[in-house]
């Protein structure tokens, strides 16, 4: 019993040590994404500024709040503290459990912690490259000019309104893009098999479509980039869980 109690406590020490270090490097990461704020949006903002370059009209970005600047640099600090800490957060969940598993174990869970990261740097790529570009290009295409109308309608974008756009599709897109390490992780542990996802193809086309609806902004361009994506990785998980199957 007092062995018991021994083990159950080393283990909550160290849990705690795991749960501290990754929170003073999330509070490090913080204070140094909060001191180069202004450059990172300026990285965020590239996409919009590239979709407007060559415009004849002068664009600018807004704040209609004292405090509004602020904010946004400390939410945008925070999300990059947290993509940043993710990749040291999940290594110390790894050096947490991986004591306790056996080496068939450790092999079979080690690629799902190297793919996570990826997949998620992969769905955040998709947006800043494609899908921002192509959605501001699709809401800037509802300007219109004194001619058609008695008074302009020009967009003024504002800085907590982009920054809250580009970081929840990010979020959206790489939270989505684990869908084959969600579906993977179910196969190993025996829940579902190739047949079960082929045969629910088309009950998850509809359900994938929903989601995206409700994740991303009420336009099609990010709606569908994000649906057809996760089309893609759930042909792939099908892939590998056959893999899987056979391994």
């Amino acid at each position: 019993m007092n062995q018991k109690t021994a083990s159950i406590s080393e283990h909550l020490k160290e849990l705690r040590s795991r749960l501290l270090k990754s929170i003073v490097l999330l509070l490090i990461s913080f204070v140094i994404c909060y001191y180069f704020a202004d450059k990172i949006y300026s990285f965020l903002l590239d996409p919009y500024v590239q979709a407007v370059k060559g415009d004849t009209v002068q664009r600018r970005m807004i704040f209609t709040a004292m405090h509004e600047t602020f904010l946004t640099y400390l939410k945008l600090a925070f999300f990059s503290a947290l993509c940043i800490s993710f990749p040291v957060i999940l290594i110390q969940i790894w050096k947490f459990i991986a004591p306790g598993l056996y080496k068939d174990e450790k092999l079979a869970l080690l690629p799902f912690l190297i793919s996570t990261p990826i997949l998620f740097i992969m769905g955040g790529m998709l947006v800043y490259y494609l899908i921002m570009p192509l959605a501001i290009k699709f809401f800037l295409s509802f300007e219109t000019t004194a001619v058609t109308s008695g008074l302009p309608i020009q967009l003024e974008a504002k800085v907590n309104e982009y920054l809250s756009l580009i970081t929840r599709l990010i979020f959206a897109f790489g939270l989505s893009f684990q869908l084959p390490v969600l579906l993977t992780l179910l196969a190993k542990v025996g829940f579902i098999d190739s047949d079960y996802l082929k045969k629910r193809r088309k009950y998850v086309v509809v359900i994938i479509f929903a989601v995206a609806a409700v994740l991303t902004p009420p336009d099609p361009i990010t709606q569908v980039g994000l649906a057809l994506p996760l089309l893609l990785l759930y042909e792939l998980s099908i892939i590998t869980v056959k893999f899987v199957e056979k391994k």
